[in-house]
């Protein structure tokens, strides 16, 4: 495992205390590792559906609303399957 160093403000470093204990984080690095996981997991989601956007607006052809409902159905469950 490597160590980083990170400096924080007392403020700061007094607001996640806090936190910490009324959500029973036993350690600052288990906290922030858990926060920096959440965070990685965000930016996963937001980059799949900024892809399923620019699917979603790509034919060039004429679709009905039931071919476009069925594309964003499929496009969802393609989504759900990835982010599980």
């Amino acid at each position: 495992m490597e160590a980083i160093c990170v400096k924080f403000e007392e403020s700061f470093i007094h607001d996640m205390e806090e936190v910490m204990k009324r959500n029973r984080y036993s350690t600052k690095a288990e906290f922030v590792r858990e926060a920096i996981r959440d965070k990685m997991g965000d930016l996963e989601k937001e980059e799949a559906l900024m892809r399923a956007r620019k699917l979603y607006g790509a034919s060039k052809r004429r679709t009905t609303d039931a071919q476009r409902h069925e594309a964003g159905e499929k496009a969802f469950r393609e989504l759900d399957k990835e982010l599980r």
